[in-house]
């Protein structure tokens, strides 16, 4: 669905339930309206007044994986608010990611890396080298197929929960790869070819940013760290061969990814709840229960250690 107004479009995915959301999926790491260059702030509250009244008297609406620093949310805000909605914000997830100097070799970038991790990976690197052959897949063909079954391999031998749409890795390999854009490592033992590792970066259309979209590697083999060796090696082809200048790794706030790369953003979510709904009424009521539970935990905090 897409809703409209003025200066303003928004893509919206009506849910089974009938509830609109973010044209976003559970793998999204961004979604905002849609804004026209130069809209004015005025335009803009117009724009939010005339889609709360379009969202009025209905179920709430979340829009989520909204950057925070998106242009245009505080007039929208302000339109839904006079168009009688509750703007109920939330943070969604956080994204960790490093802007790099154009040219950035291994090298530079190893050498800007925490010194624990600089040592790690010299000693998992000079590992894998003696016990693992590494595959890298950019391609479609044969050798993908391959890929995304040692992928699906690893995934299943790891410590990682039920994947709730598990064809979902390989449609988007498969079209990344037609597109030029897939980057596939895997690490199989060098005995008997088993993969112990498997992640895959998407590039952007300009060939500037890498997102690892999943990574893993098989539990039995956690104390060689073949997860870390891979991710070493996807980032030394990733500067070296494509010349990236950022790296991206998407969604969530996993303390290795800091270690990585040095840059977080923030990722919001906001419920358009109006009060003359049954559902939006009940929305309202979780929203000030959980604030006031907070303020309860913080006043026990404070007074446990005064």
């Amino acid at each position: 669905m897409l809703a409209e107004a003025g200066d303003v479009l928004l893509p919206l995915l009506r849910q089974e339930d009938g509830r609109l959301a973010s044209l976003a999926t559970p793998y999204s790491l961004s979604w905002q309206p849609l804004i026209a260059p130069g809209a004015e702030p005025a335009a803009l509250r117009d724009a939010g007044r005339a889609l709360g009244r379009l969202f009025r008297y209905r179920a709430p609406v979340r829009l989520d994986t909204l950057p925070a620093e998106a242009p245009g949310l505080a007039p929208l805000h302000a339109g839904f608010a006079a168009a009688g909605l509750h703007v109920l914000a939330y943070d969604h997830f956080g994204n960790w990611h490093e802007a790099l100097p154009p040219g950035t070799g291994w090298d530079a970038y190893l050498a800007a890396r925490p010194p624990a991790l600089r040592t790690t990976i010299g000693r998992k690197l000079a590992r894998a080298r003696r016990e693992l052959r590494f595959e890298a897949v950019a391609a479609p063909g044969a050798a993908l197929e391959a890929g995304i079954a040692a992928y699906k391999a690893v995934r299943a031998a790891s410590w990682k929960p039920h994947e709730p749409f598990p064809d979902f890795d390989g449609h988007v390999m498969r079209a990344t790869a037609a597109a030029g854009l897939l980057r596939l490592g895997i690490l199989r033992a060098a005995t008997d070819g088993r993969p112990v590792a498997a992640q895959y970066w998407v590039l952007d259309r300009a060939r500037r940013r890498a997102t690892v979209l999943k990574l893993a590697h098989a539990e039995a083999a956690r104390a060689g760290s073949p997860g870390t060796a891979l991710t070493a090696m996807m980032i030394r082809g990733l500067l070296e061969d494509d010349g990236v200048t950022e790296l991206d790794f998407g969604r969530g706030d996993d303390d290795y990814k800091r270690l990585w790369v040095g840059e977080r953003r923030q990722r919001i979510g906001l419920l358009l709840a109006c009060p003359l709904h049954p559902a939006g009424l009940a929305a309202l009521a979780m929203h000030a229960a959980g604030r006031l539970r907070r303020y309860a935990a913080g006043r026990l905090r404070r007074a446990a250690s005064a």
